[in-house]
């Protein structure tokens, strides 16, 4: 296992919960051998729906209060997956979005309408922590949430202005491991719960790196996933305060899918084994795939998939 003291990786993410449901592996991973893992996350996530009853009126249209909630439980979850977490700009400076077209685009402190302010806000954290790596979603946002593109726009922005030609990693969810997943899972039994549709989970068929995450990797990605009970439901048969009902799914194949999970949605799917990303930028120096190697831990051919 490599050392990666000395190395920095910097993540920037739109909404608490991100952080673990798209690089919890690799975050996890990253810390454990040594690195400085930075979190960025840019929004309260107010605009979030409630899992469970007794906080489900916390959300945007009632008390207004699930930003600080979710502040919380980003917390937890930076804790479990060894990272050091920053707001852009401070806490509630940029405000959840909502979908396209949700009333909340139009917030004066919505993050769609962050502008110049954003990405100096993320030129002063990476000028305090250089990066070495720098993740963050594909220009589509990972499925299209107008935060997650304005994530990807600042970070490369930033990037580009500060002329630090950082490689930047995409995360993404690769198709073939995904069907591989929601074929090995059942839906729970607990009410509302459903399976996808095809194509309904935003997943592409081409990557540049896949990860295998260990047991102690996948371990950690999953508990860091249970500490955003508003927003996350493992169906584990675990309860807790946030929500104390419990659900139960089984899998036929724990490598493919070794735990289901939904958002509010309450849509079945796989925790996957792998992690993907694709590169974000070119890698030219030896020095770049030295360090990308390193981060990886395997880096694999470019895979094409229909």
């Amino acid at each position: 296992m490599t050392n990666l003291s000395g190395v920095t990786i910097v993540a920037v993410h739109a909404h608490p919960d991100d952080e673990a449901i798209w690089t919890g592996g690799i975050l996890a991973s990253l810390a454990h051998r040594g690195a400085n893992v930075v979190v960025v996350t840019c929004t309260l996530g107010e605009q979030g729906e409630v899992i469970g009853e007794p906080f489900a009126d916390l959300v945007a249209d009632r008390a207004d209060q699930l930003g600080g909630f979710r502040i919380r439980e980003l917390q937890d979850s930076l804790s479990i997956l060894g990272a050091r977490g920053v707001f852009l700009g401070g806490a509630g400076c940029w405000r959840d979005s909502g979908m396209a077209g949700d009333k909340a685009n139009d917030h004066p402190r919505a993050f769609i309408n962050s502008g110049d302010p954003a990405v100096e806000q993320l030129k002063e954290i990476l000028r305090e922590t250089p990066p070495h790596i720098v993740i963050t979603y594909g220009p589509d946002g990972g499925y299209g949430h107008p935060d997650h593109i304005r994530a990807h726009e600042i970070t490369h922005q930033a990037i580009e202005e500060l002329g630090f030609g950082s490689p930047i990693l995409w995360a993404v969810t690769d198709r073939h491991r995904l069907e591989e997943g929601l074929n090995a899972i059942d839906v729970p039994t607990a009410p509302g719960w459903r399976r996808a549709e095809p194509g309904e989970i935003a997943s592409v068929t081409s990557y540049d790196i896949e990860i295998r995450l260990t047991d102690f990797a996948l371990a950690t990605k999953v508990a860091a996933m249970k500490a955003h009970p508003t927003q996350l439901w493992i169906a584990d048969g675990q309860v807790n305060a946030t929500n104390p009902q419990a659900a139960f799914a089984t899998t036929t194949d724990v490598d493919k899918a070794p735990f289901v999970f939904a958002l509010s949605n309450l849509i079945a799917q796989p925790v996957l084994r792998y992690e993907h990303y694709q590169l974000g930028t070119s890698v030219t120096s030896a020095s770049q795939e030295n360090i990308l190697a390193m981060v990886a831990g395997e880096l694999e051919a470019p895979k094409e998939r229909g």
